[in-house]
């Protein structure tokens, strides 16, 4: 048996590596929520949902993505809403 420090994830799993780093990487899911809030603190009207928020793994700079597959910088990851909106409530 092999033991490495990385989950194995199989090939036809849909978490992307980049997206993999925001389900163990506490700050980018808490960075990404602010994002979203401020958001909607300052577009309260908006009634469509997006898809999830791109965030910069360094700056925690980010935006929030409304519509199709977002296309990722190398040092950019994908946190889907349905891992940020449950930390909110």
């Amino acid at each position: 048996m092999v033991y490495t420090s990385r989950p194995i994830i199989p090939a036809e799993s849909s978490i992307e590596e980049g997206s993999l780093a925001a389900l163990l990487d506490p700050s980018l899911l808490q960075a990404a929520r602010n994002i979203y809030r401020t958001f909607y603190e300052v577009h309260p009207d908006e009634v469509q949902r997006p898809l999830g928020v791109a965030i910069d793994r360094f700056s925690l700079r980010g935006k929030l993505i409304f519509n199709g597959k977002p296309v990722l910088l190398p040092k950019e990851c994908f946190i889907p809403i349905n891992q940020i909106e449950p930390g909110l409530h």
